[in-house]
């Protein structure tokens, strides 16, 4: 069993197959938290030390007892007014303005199966493969009843994290702050890794040592954000991609949030993520249940390679949904950087000739085809096809271009609206913003109020129509505005810190209707790029468009950070034009196809634009990652070898797990006159077999231990003679037999 309740020493642990969490009921009914970490046995409650603080706050019941103090015990929900300064998992005021809140264990329930949460996404687990546990908690004299949730899927050494807040009493409560999870270390020297960023510029690599205070990143801005990613991990000093302990959280939602790591007086590290605090307040009435979204949690004692592959399996098997999540995805052309809104219907059927000429396999029509979308100024929320620009319906279009043998993809943005629109002049009062006050703008348009059901199924309507009207096998939801007045006009004063909480809960509404009914339907969320890419989005949508930037060397950079989380299956990558569309650079097209190729894979280019060269190129990279995409997107484990964000070099690879089958991509970014040598070493390979490795022209049998601990050279002729800058080196290995 991977959850066990021992009576007599009144603990809880859950094992994984490689690590064990355990917990304690103590005497006043407080539960402590006693460990995580590598797989052990036994009640480990002899970790837990007391001793008099001075002025660290003693619990009431403990009476004399000044060694008995909850502002330095480790404790598994921590909640404001209990003698706790650290950081809190839960801030609850009543009407009398009070914010204690004293909870004491109650119950608990071990089930078969993962749970699940009403109305928001979460890991899922059948009964054979995963657990729950159900702990209790109450408050006797608020009436405040919390159940923590965990949820344990031991072959992925995942432990997920939930609760459900009722308010059992006659009365209304505020919720000022509600985190899934806490996790405690009483000892222990660690480093902090988040993921920073900005619009085409997202999820780059921070490790700093923890220090004493308060280390804190989120998002105000209505989604998870380009700013900040959901997701810390907290390392050992030390730990490397192959070896030492590291945890992680990762928030499975889409809105704004909070993830904290403290460093308290005594040196004890607490780690917290969660809802945003600073724009939450939450009413709940007598009977009403609050279910605060799930955190994601790992553990590797062999550094941040498994602690990512750990989360990867996870989330592409018990977190992605639909027909495609095991799937390879159809190697793709976009409409948008090859015509932005300058495109007819025989415009697009003539992308669509060369595309199929290449050996692609989709068409995607991005913006401007709906009501009068000349530019992005007008017609956000008139989900009609504008038949006079496309000189045909959407059907007919994707009739033509089924006929060609290719599917058809649309590009669509539900959650906004702009004021030159027939929408906004029917219903001014469904945008989110604050009355009689000038409001921000923000690229013409303005957010639906999706707090509110009818507003949703406005939406759903005028999107189903299209979707029935058409053959569409793929569509890619775009949402490109924050929020920044969050006020709902359908909503009542005390009801407004909902907003933001119930808007979000309106897109996954949306989402499931949509998602429901179009089955088949291939989603891609997007956000400007990768400002909602969260694990509530890949609930729904099991792939997410990476990053506005499509130039190759940016998203080295990019593409490595996001990999720390996320499978690599559900970056949108694709080749762009040159010089680049955002940053005007030019590198080479095999360069641009070597770091694609480590995603989706797709173009986002006017392919009739192409030189004769550069076709044969084109239809020989379509070939390759037909021939690879099963290893790469579906089969295989992926390892970061070098990194973008420590030198000029770049490196990473997909083995399979059978360890039969390997694609490693090395990327220069500048080029050295008169370089040192260099050797790649390959991870992940069987030590005693022998390979055959091939890249460009050149092919080299070895042995799996030679290959990862002498390594490769890096073929440095080759680099000069070619490619000059942004050079790159795609290597296959494949077991002899």
């Amino acid at each position: 069993m991977a959850i066990i309740f021992d009576e007599q020493n009144k603990t809880f642990t859950i094992h994984t197959e490689h690590s064990t969490y355990q917990m304690q009921i103590d005497p006043y009914g407080v539960l402590l938290h006693l460990y995580y970490g590598r797989k052990t046995k036994g009640c480990m409650d002899y970790l837990l030390q007391k001793q008099d603080r001075g002025f660290s706050g003693n619990l009431y019941d403990a009476g004399n007892d000044r060694t008995y103090s909850l502002d330095v015990l480790p404790q598994e929900f921590p909640t404001w007014g209990t003698g706790d300064y650290r950081s809190t998992a839960l801030i609850v005021r009543g009407q009398d303005g009070t914010t204690a809140c004293d909870l004491r264990y109650r119950g608990y329930r071990i089930l078969s199966g993962k749970y699940g949460l009403s109305g928001l996404p979460a890991v899922y687990g059948a009964e054979k493969e995963a657990q729950t546990l159900e702990v209790v908690l109450e408050d006797g004299r608020t009436g405040i009843q919390v159940t923590l949730l965990y949820g344990v899927l031991p072959k992925y050494d995942v432990i997920t994290r939930s609760a459900q807040i009722i308010n059992t009493k006659e009365n209304i409560i505020y919720l000022e702050k509600a985190a899934s999870a806490c996790l405690d270390f009483v000892t222990g020297k660690y480093d902090v890794i988040s993921f920073y960023g900005r619009h085409a510029m997202e999820r780059n690599y921070q490790r700093i040592p923890v220090s004493h205070g308060n280390y804190v990143i989120g998002s105000r801005r209505g989604t998870s954000s380009h700013q900040y990613s959901p997701f810390l991990i907290l390392t050992e000093e030390g730990t490397t991609e192959d070896a030492g302990a590291c945890y992680a959280m990762s928030f499975v939602y889409s809105g704004g949030f909070q993830a904290e790591v403290e460093k308290d007086q005594f040196g004890q590290n607490r780690m917290l993520m969660g809802l945003q605090p600073e724009q939450f307040s939450y009413p709940l009435n007598t009977g009403e249940v609050f279910v605060i979204p799930e955190t994601v949690m790992t553990y590797s004692r062999n550094g941040l390679a498994e602690l990512s592959q750990n989360l990867h399996r996870c989330f592409r098997n018990n977190l992605c949904r639909g027909p495609h999540k095991e799937k390879v995805r159809p190697i793709l052309i976009n409409s948008w950087e090859a015509s932005y809104f300058d495109f007819d219907g025989e415009s697009i059927l003539k992308l669509a000739e060369e595309a199929k000429e290449l050996g692609i396999e989709m068409l995607v029509l991005d913006d401007g085809w709906f009501g009068k979308r000349r530019d992005d100024n007008r017609a956000l929320g008139d989900w009609q096809v504008n038949e006079e620009k496309l000189k045909c319906s959407l059907g007919e279009l994707s009739a033509k271009i089924h006929a060609m043998g290719l599917k058809f993809g649309l590009w669509v943005e539900p959650e906004m609206v702009s004021e030159d629109s027939d929408l906004y002049r029917a219903h001014p009062d469904w945008l989110i913003g604050a009355p009689d006050r000038f409001e921000s703008h923000s690229r013409h348009q303005h957010v639906l109020d999706f707090s509110r059901p009818e507003v949703v199924d406005f939406i759903y309507d005028s999107i189903s129509k299209v979707i029935e009207e058409s053959s569409i096998s793929y569509i890619k939801w775009d949402m490109n505005r924050y929020m920044s007045e969050p006020f709902s006009r359908g909503a009542s004063a005390a009801d407004q810190g909902k907003t933001m909480h119930k808007y979000i809960l309106g897109v996954y509404e949306l989402y499931t209707r949509l998602t429901e009914r179009f089955p088949d339907i291939l989603f891609e969320s997007c956000a400007s790029g990768g400002a909602r890419f969260d694990p509530g989005m890949l609930y729904f949508a099991p792939q997410t468009w990476t990053s506005d930037d499509t130039d190759a060397a940016e998203r080295e950079k990019i593409q490595y950070g996001t990999s720390f989380v996320y499978p690599i299956v559900s970056m949108g990558s694709h080749v762009s034009a040159v010089p680049n569309h955002q940053l005007h650079r030019t590198t080479p097209l095999s360069t641009r196809a070597n770091v694609a190729y480590f995603g989706t894979f797709g173009y986002e280019l006017d392919l009739n634009l192409l030189s004769d060269e550069e076709i044969e190129e084109v239809k020989a990279q379509v070939e390759f990652m037909k021939e690879h995409r099963d290893l790469i997107q579906v089969e295989g484990d992926f390892y970061r070898i070098l990194s973008p964000f420590e030198g000029n070099d770049t490196a990473w690879m997909v083995v399979s797990r059978d360890k039969k089958q390997a694609v490693a991509g090395y990327y220069e970014r500048l080029n050295k006159v008169n370089a040192s040598w260099m050797r790649l070493r390959f991870k992940g390979l069987d030590e005693d077999q022998l390979y055959k490795v091939k890249w460009e022209d050149k092919c080299l049998k070895a042995y799996g231990n030679e290959l990862m601990y002498a390594g490769i050279p890096v073929d440095r002729d080759y680099c000069n003679k070619t490619n000059g800058d942004f050079h790159s080196v795609l290597y296959t290995i494949e077991a002899e037999d």
